[in-house]
């Protein structure tokens, strides 16, 4: 079948996604890929569907299906959804994820390459075309080009080679690719599960968590779409999860196990239940982290990995935990952070902590024993920030410790937090020795980018200070904000904080 048919069929409602499959998980590499591939007519691989009765059938999206027999793709989803982004200029109705990944791919007709729209680079280049207009163009819109090229005495020379090129890129579309279709009355949604199971378990093309909720939407079809909703209420709040991450909690909450194929026996109502646990459970460990820790927005939320055993130990102990509980748990969840306990093997060490939480003698204090066997000392000491950077464990620790000694801003003289109302008012890094006139004295960039010379301050006070050393401002600053030097651990001597004496990481 054509893809321009297939995708006049999407369009019909004869051709549709069923609800178990995943969102659009294509990069701009792929996409690229792809396009290539099919300009050098080389195979692209067929696509597999499962055909069936509309009435019956399950989709995503809020397109309609057309009647009688439907064929929803069971494989191809990514190919089929890049080229009917490319082609139409815009995403499917079921399409579920970011449509940047297919917008403003571009063909340069004398290097017949593929790349995405950069200004810089492609305007004032006419031969740099823009493969969605072509597309949506069809032979006016090449017409149209071809005219222009003509008016254009540096093109008139190759108008031949552009014209021909013109075509072949239009006749993407006229690519046929082979539909393989899974039939007959016996191929009910669990069978068809499986298939799309096996089908798309090679390779890297679906996690396991993928897989498992395949098989969750199966029996609840609104499953994902539950989540999603979970998903972006915590990401309005700063916190950014996925489905894989989210399911994982459903997993622990609902079985005390981390591998997901602990949830293939589960029923979906036991499934619904367990995703209403974790989502209320989730939301006291974010409230906690965030209340009590300051670690309020996702980039300082080391160690989420941990939540998901936050998340047993809540359901198993569904009262509200007293203040010595909620600070043990704490400290296990930043100890946890620190120290980079899930940074390996993720589901050996949560089934490990979720096993410490079992049985007569299981909870947090053999959590925090087993942690203790695992690293050793659990005692943080100042030659722990040496050598760290930004993006590293122990700038979450860093914040932490700002927002909990309710660190001052230095040009305002309030407290930090992420959430201060103002564009201006944004937090950001600040360098307290800074780079240029560190970079002027030899110093190296590790030394340069050390946590030690590190603060938060609110943006406005950031672009005031600017590129000032420290003994221009710190005297300001003490004199309008008493204290809120000290607030960020600035040494009172002179001699620690001069800019002359001991630079990056004196505050330390």
């Amino acid at each position: 079948m054509k893809i321009s048919t297939i995708l006049d069929h999407i369009d019909s409602g004869h051709i549709a996604l069923p609800e178990f499959q995943r969102g659009y998980v294509w990069n701009r590499d792929q996409v690229r890929g792809l396009f290539d591939s099919l300009w050098r007519r080389h195979p692209v691989g067929g696509l597999l569907v499962w055909v069936t009765e509309s009435k019956t059938a399950k989709h995503r999206g809020d397109g309609t299906l057309a009647t009688g027999v439907v064929k929803l793709l069971l494989d191809g989803q990514q190919r089929m959804t890049t080229l009917y982004g490319v082609v139409r200029g815009a995403p499917p109705k079921f399409f579920d994820g970011n449509a940047l990944a297919f917008t403003g791919l571009m063909f340069h007709l004398e290097t017949q390459t593929f790349a995405f729209y950069q200004q810089l680079k492609m305007d004032g280049d006419p031969l740099w075309i823009d493969v969605s207009l072509l597309m949506k163009g069809g032979i006016a819109g090449l017409g149209g080009l071809l005219k222009k090229f003509t008016q254009m005495p540096a093109l008139l020379e190759k108008i031949g080679d552009y014209s021909a090129r013109l075509s072949s890129l239009l006749g993407i579309v006229d690519i046929p690719l082979h539909l393989e279709e899974v039939t007959g009355t016996d191929k009910t949604l669990d069978v068809v599960v499986d298939i799309f199971n096996q089908v798309n378990s090679g390779g890297t093309k679906l996690s396991k968590g993928d897989l498992a909720l395949a098989k969750i939407c199966a029996d609840w079809p609104e499953a994902r779409g539950v989540m999603k909703k979970a998903l972006r209420k915590w990401s309005v709040g700063g916190y950014h999860f996925n489905l894989d991450w989210l399911l994982r909690c459903v997993n622990t909450a609902l079985t005390g196990e981390a591998k997901f194929s602990f949830l293939h026996n589960q029923s979906a109502e036991e499934v619904k239940e367990g995703l209403k646990e974790a989502i209320k459970r989730i939301d006291t460990c974010l409230n906690l982290i965030g209340g009590r820790l300051g670690l309020d927005h996702d980039r300082v939320l080391f160690g989420r990995f941990a939540i998901p055993v936050m998340v047993r130990y809540l359901a198993k102990n569904p009262a509200s935990p007293d203040a010595k509980e909620r600070d043990k748990l704490l400290f296990w969840f930043v100890q946890a952070g620190m120290w980079g306990r899930f940074s390996g093997s993720t589901e050996s060490f949560i089934d490990q902590d979720l096993a410490a939480l079992e049985g007569s003698d299981g909870g947090l204090e053999k959590l925090l024993e087993q942690l203790r066997l695992w690293h050793g000392a659990l005692r943080t000491e100042p030659g722990h920030f040496a050598g760290w950077s930004l993006g590293a464990r122990f700038y979450p620790v860093l914040y932490l410790l700002t927002r909990m000694g309710e660190a001052r801003d230095w040009g305002t003289g309030i407290p930090l937090k992420s959430c201060l109302l103002g564009e201006m008012n944004k937090l950001e890094v600040h360098h307290i020795f800074p780079k240029a006139q560190l970079y002027k004295q030899k110093f190296k960039r590790p030394e340069v980018n050390a946590l030690g010379n590190f603060c938060f301050l609110t943006k406005d006070t950031n672009i005031q200070i600017s590129d000032r050393p420290p003994e221009d401002y710190f005297t300001e600053i003490e004199a309008k904000h008493p204290g809120a030097l000290a607030s960020q651990w600035i040494p009172s001597d002179p001699a620690l904080s001069c800019f002359t004496a001991t630079p990056a990481g004196s505050r330390v």
